[in-house]
C-alpha cells in the first residue's frame, strides 16, 4: 500500500512538471508571436529612422543655427532668427532673392494645380470608366505623359512655349492675338509650369479613380435608377461619396508631389525672371551650395516640411469629417 502511495505521488509530481513545462513552452511560443511582427518591420524603422528621422531631428537643429563664416568662428545659435528673416525685406533671403514671393509662388502653385489635377481625373475616369470604342487607346494616351521622362516632357513644352516658332504663340498669332513670352514673361511663367504639371500628372491620378470605379457595387447603382435619379445625381449622391478614400488618397499625393516639385524648374530653365516661377524646393536647391545661406536652407527645409504636414492632416480630418457627416 505504501509503495502504491509512493508511485502515485511520483506520478502526480511528474504529471505537474509537464503541465509547467507545457506552460512555460505555450508562453514562449505565445511570447515568441508577439514579438515576430515587430522584427519583420524592424529593417524598415530603422531604414526608416536612419534616412528620415535622424535627417529631419538634424535639420531642425541646423536650422536654429548661423553657419561661421570662417574655419576660426564657431556656429552660433539664432533660434527661429533664420525662420523671420526669411520673411523679412531687410535680409538678402528676404529682399533680393525674395524667399516671400517663392513661398507665395508656391502656395499658388498647389491651390491650382492640386484641385484641377483632382478634377480632371476624376472626369477622365468617369469618361473612359464608360463601355466606349477604343476606350484602351484613349486611356493609353492619357497615361502617355506619365511614362514620359522629365526632359523628353520638357522638350515638347519647350516647343509649345517657343517665342518665335511655339505652337502656342502661332496659334494666338493665327487668330489675331499678341505672342507671349511664355518662358521668360513674369505674369505667364508660373501659369507655364502649371500646364506642365498638370499634363504630365492628371494621368496618373486617373488611375485612382478607374481603379475606385471599377470596385464600386453596381447594385446600388441598379437601384438609383430604377428610382428615376438622374447621371448627375448619381454621380454627386453616390461616386463621389463611395470614392472618399480615393479622393483622400489622391489628395495626399498630388499635395506632396506638388510642394515638392522642382524637376520642370530645373529642365525648362525656370525660377525667373525675378522668381516669379520659382517654388520652394527648387529655392533650397539653388542656395544649397551657398555657405553663407545653409541655416536658412535647413530653416526652408523645415517649413517645407511643416507645410507638407498640414496639408496632409487637413485632407485627412477634412475628408473624415465629411464621410462622418453623410453616414
Amino acid at each position: 500500500m505504501e509503495q502504491e502511495s509512493k508511485q502515485a505521488l511520483i506520478e502526480a509530481k511528474n504529471t505537474d512538471s509537464i503541465a509547467v513545462a507545457f506552460k512555460a513552452n505555450a508562453k514562449r511560443k505565445s511570447l515568441g508571436r508577439a514579438i515576430f511582427p515587430y522584427l519583420l518591420i524592424l529593417p524598415t524603422l530603422a531604414l526608416i529612422t536612419l534616412f528620415t528621422f535622424i535627417p529631419t531631428i538634424n535639420s531642425a537643429i541646423q536650422s536654429t543655427v548661423k553657419p561661421p563664416r570662417t574655419v576660426q568662428q564657431e556656429a552660433e545659435f539664432v533660434g527661429l532668427k533664420n525662420y523671420l528673416d526669411l520673411f523679412d525685406n531687410n535680409t538678402v533671403i528676404g529682399q533680393e532673392d525674395n524667399f516671400q514671393r517663392v513661398f507665395v509662388n508656391t502656395l499658388v502653385f498647389v491651390a491650382v494645380t492640386v484641385p484641377v489635377c483632382v478634377i480632371l481625373a476624376f472626369l477622365l475616369a468617369l469618361l473612359l470608366n464608360q463601355k466606349l470604342k477604343l476606350t484602351s487607346i484613349y486611356r493609353t494616351g492619357i497615361f502617355y505623359p506619365v511614362l514620359l521622362p522629365l526632359l523628353s516632357a520638357a522638350s515638347i513644352w519647350a516647343f509649345f512655349f517657343a517665342d518665335s516658332f511655339g505652337m502656342l504663340n502661332t496659334t494666338l498669332k493665327a487668330i489675331g492675338l499678341p505672342a507671349q513670352g511664355w518662358n521668360r514673361d513674369a505674369n505667364w511663367a508660373l501659369i507655364s509650369i502649371m500646364l506642365v504639371v498638370i499634363w504630365k500628372q492628371t494621368g496618373f491620378y486617373m488611375i485612382f479613380y478607374l481603379a475606385g470605379l471599377q470596385n464600386l457595387p453596381q447594385d446600388i447603382y441598379e437601384a438609383a435608377q430604377l428610382d428615376g435619379a438622374s447621371a448627375l445625381k448619381r454621380m454627386f449622391n453616390l461616386t463621389i461619396p463611395l470614392l472618399n478614400g480615393t479622393t483622400l488618397f489622391v489628395l495626399v499625393i498630388a499635395g506632396v508631389g506638388a510642394f515638392q516639385t522642382a524637376d520642370p524648374l530645373y529642365a525648362l530653365g525656370e525660377g525667373n525672371p525675378a522668381n516669379r516661377s520659382n517654388l520652394i524646393l527648387y529655392f533650397i536647391y539653388q542656395h544649397l551650395n551657398e555657405p553663407r545661406d545653409r541655416g536658412y536652407v535647413y530653416a526652408m527645409t523645415i517649413l517645407l516640411l511643416t507645410l507638407l504636414l498640414v496639408f496632409t492632416v487637413f485632407n485627412f480630418i477634412f475628408i473624415e469629417r465629411r464621410a462622418n457627416y453623410e453616414d
